[in-house]
C-alpha cells in the first residue's frame, strides 16, 4: 500500500485538537511544554519563542521519553502537557503523533506553526 505525506499527516491530526497561537500561549503560561523542533538555522532565520524548549526533531523522542537515560528534566511522566512547534505546523503534527505514541497521550502541535505565532503578534525573539 502506497501512503503520501498528505495521508500522514491527516492520520496524524485525527482526533486531536491542535490549538492556535493564543491557546498554544495560553497553555505555555499554565505550564505545558512548548517544544520548538526547528532546526537551528531555521530558529535562526525565523525567530524563536521566549520559554520554549529547544529540542530537534532527530532527538526530540529520546529527550521527552518519561522512563528514557536521555530524557530532559521536564519530562517527568505520561501526563505531561506538550504542545509542539515547527515553522507551519506540518512537522510537528508527525512529530506530536510520535509522541502519542510513546504515551505521551496529551500531546498536540501548534496550528499554524511558529509563523503563526509570530503573525498573532506573540512574544518572539531574534534566533540565535
Amino acid at each position: 500500500m502506497v501512503t503520501t505525506i498528505d495521508d500522514l499527516v491527516e492520520r496524524a491530526r485525527g482526533g486531536v485538537h491542535r490549538p492556535g497561537a493564543r491557546e498554544a500561549r495560553q497553555a505555555q503560561l499554565n505550564g505545558a511544554l512548548l517544544v520548538d523542533i526547528r532546526p537551528a538555522a531555521q530558529r535562526a532565520a525565523e525567530g524563536e519563542i521566549p520559554g520554549s524548549l529547544v529540542i530537534e526533531r532527530n532527538v526530540l523522542e529520546w529527550r521527552l521519553d518519561p522512563t528514557g537515560s536521555h530524557r530532559i528534566p521536564e519530562a517527568t511522566g505520561y501526563d505531561v502537557e506538550v504542545v509542539v512547534v515547527c515553522s507551519e505546523g506540518y512537522a510537528s503534527s508527525l512529530a506530536a503523533a510520535s509522541l502519542r505514541e510513546l504515551g505521551l497521550h496529551r500531546t498536540t502541535d501548534l496550528d499554524g506553526g511558529f509563523v503563526g505565532w509570530a503573525a498573532a503578534g506573540l512574544p518572539t525573539r531574534p534566533g540565535g
